[in-house]
C-alpha cells in the first residue's frame, strides 16, 4: 500500500534566488568579515561570474573601516586597466548597504596554495612574482602605493594568474606631504622598515619593493625571512640583514631578494630596475597594451547606480555618499583651518534651472546674498553674517533626478540653529528626500 501523504516526506524548500537591483543573482557565499559579505554572483544579463562584496554601512563607523573602503574604491578605479589587478567592474548603494562588483579570482588566494604545497618552484615562483611587479609598477606610474602586500592579498584567477587585491590601506597622490607618505600602517611582518620607524616620510613605492622582496622570498622558501613575535626583535634582524637562504634558492634570485630586502630606502633596489635583471627578465611577457596605454585620469568605474537607478554625470563616490552612515565628503574636500565642513543633501525631480532659482530666491528672502566667483563649476555661493553656504546641483539622472549637496563652508554651529529650518521648510516643495538629515 502507498504511503499517505503525511508519511510521504516534504521535499527541502528550494532557495530562493538572491538579485541585486535585479541584474545579479548571488550563487554562494565565498566569506565573511565584520562588516562584509562576499559572494559568487551570475550575471542575469550574459551569464558571467563576478564577485559582490556587500559592505553594510551600519558596522562600518565602529569597525573603522570608512577610510578603507574610501581608498579601496578608488584605488581600484584608477587601476582598472591592468591585468594582474582585480578590476572593479560596478559600484552601487542603497541606504543600507554598498555592493562592490568585482572580478572573480576563481583560484582563489595564493597564500592558500602555498601552505598546502610549500614552497613553490623557482619557474612558478617568478612568473607570479613577474606580474605582482607588473602591477605594482602599473600602481606606482599611476601614484598608487599598495602598502598592504602579502601573499593574502594575492589571488589567482581560474587559469593561474595573479590578481593583486585589497586596496583599504593603499596611499593615493593626494595623500602625499612634500612627495612622502607618513602614516604606518600594513602587516608588521611585510611592512618596510622605514615605515614603522616613524622618524619622518617615506617612499611608498620603496616600500612596496621590501614587500615585494618578503613575498618572493616565501615564494621560493615557504616561510619568511623574519619571523618573531617580538616585534622590536624582528626589526633588529631586519636591520642587521639577520636571515637565512635555504639552499634550494639560486644564487641570481638570492640577489634579487637581497637587493630588496635592503633596510636602507635609498640603496634599495627599487621595482623599475628589475626590468633590467637577467633573473627576473627570463620567460618575461613583453607589456599588454593596456599597461602602457591606460592612465588613471581616463578610467572609470563602468556603472554607479543607487537604490536601482542607472546613474550619470556624478562618481562613484557620489552615489555612494547619497545615504548615510558612510561620509565620503573628506575624500574631496580639505579645511585650512583643521575643521570639518558640514554637509546636507537632498533630492530633487526638478530641472536643474528651477533649482537654482528657486536657491537663490530662498537665499534673498532669507537674507543672504549671492556671492559671484566664491564657487566654481555651476555651484552657487551665499553669505550672510558668519553663514557661507555652496549649493551644488548635480544630475544623477538627466532630466528625472538631481543630488542638490547643501555645503556650510562657514558658521556651521550658527546655521544649525538658526538657519536651516527655514532652509528645510521653504525647499520642501523641491525636495523628493533628504540623505543624511539627522534633524
Amino acid at each position: 500500500m502507498e504511503p499517505s501523504l503525511q508519511q510521504q516526506p516534504s521535499p527541502p524548500p528550494s532557495p530562493r534566488p538572491l538579485t541585486i537591483l535585479g541584474k545579479y543573482q548571488l550563487t554562494r557565499l565565498l566569506g565573511r568579515g565584520s562588516f562584509a559579505k562576499v559572494y559568487q554572483a551570475r550575471s542575469l544579463i550574459d551569464g558571467a561570474t563576478f564577485a559582490v562584496k556587500i559592505i553594510d554601512k551600519s558596522k562600518t563607523v565602529d569597525a573603522g573601516m570608512e577610510p578603507r573602503i574610501i581608498r579601496e574604491i578608488d584605488a581600484m578605479r584608477r587601476l582598472h586597466h591592468h591585468p594582474n589587478i582585480l578590476k572593479i567592474h560596478e559600484v552601487m548603494a542603497t541606504k543600507t548597504k554598498i555592493h562592490l562588483i568585482v572580478e572573480l579570482a576563481a583560484g582563489g588566494e595564493l597564500f592558500a596554495r602555498i601552505s598546502r604545497r610549500g614552497r613553490l618552484p623557482e619557474s612558478t615562483a617568478r612568473r607570479y612574482f613577474q606580474q605582482l611587479v607588473s602591477a605594482l609598477r602599473f600602481c606606482h606610474r599611476n601614484g598608487v602605493a599598495h602598502r598592504d602586500l602579502k601573499p593574502q592579498n594575492l589571488l589567482l584567477d581560474g587559469e593561474g594568474n595573479l590578481k593583486v587585491s585589497d586596496f583599504g590601506l593603499s596611499a593615493l597622490p593626494e595623500h602625499l606631504k612634500n612627495g612622502l607618505l607618513h602614516t604606518a600602517c600594513g602587516t608588521p611582518a611585510y611592512t618596510a622598515p622605514e615605515i614603522l620607524r616613524q622618524n619622518g616620510g617615506y617612499d611608498g613605492s620603496k616600500a612596496d619593493a621590501w614587500s615585494c622582496g618578503l613575498i618572493l622570498y616565501v615564494f621560493l622558501a615557504g616561510y619568511l625571512p623574519f619571523d618573531d613575535t617580538n616585534i622590536p626583535a624582528m626589526y633588529k634582524k631586519i636591520s642587521r640583514r639577520d636571515y637565512q637562504f635555504p639552499d634550494w634558492i639560486s644564487k641570481p634570485a638570492r640577489y634579487v631578494i637581497y637587493k630588496l630586502l635592503d633596510p636602507n630606502p635609498e640603496t634599495r633596489m627599487g621595482l623599475e630596475a628589475l626590468f633590467g635583471n637577467p633573473w627576473f627578465k627570463k620567460s618575461l611577457k613583453p607589456e599588454t597594451a593596456e599597461e602602457s596605454a591606460f592612465g588613471w585620469d581616463n578610467v572609470y568605474v563602468k556603472g554607479c547606480y543607487y537604490e536601482g537607478v542607472k546613474c550619470s554625470g556624478v562618481n562613484a563616490f557620489d552615489i555612494i555618499s547619497m545615504s548615510s552612515g558612510l561620509n565620503l565628503t573628506r575624500l574631496f574636500e580639505t579645511t585650512s583651518d583643521g575643521g570639518s565642513r558640514r554637509e546636507k543633501r537632498f533630492t530633487s525631480s526638478a530641472r536643474v534651472e528651477v533649482v537654482e532659482e528657486k536657491l537663490k530666491e530662498v537665499g534673498g528672502v532669507l537674507g543672504f546674498k549671492v556671492e559671484a566667483g566664491k564657487a566654481t563649476n555651476g555651484a552657487i555661493a551665499l553669505l550672510k553674517g558668519k553663514v557661507a553656504l555652496v549649493f551644488e546641483v548635480l544630475q544623477i539622472v538627466p532630466d528625472q533626478l538631481l543630488l542638490v549637496a547643501v555645503k556650510i563652508v562657514e558658521g556651521a554651529l550658527e546655521f544649525e540653529e538658526h538657519h536651516w529650518v527655514d532652509w528645510k521648510n521653504a525647499l520642501q516643495d523641491l525636495v523628493l528626500s533628504w540623505h543624511n538629515d539627522e534633524s
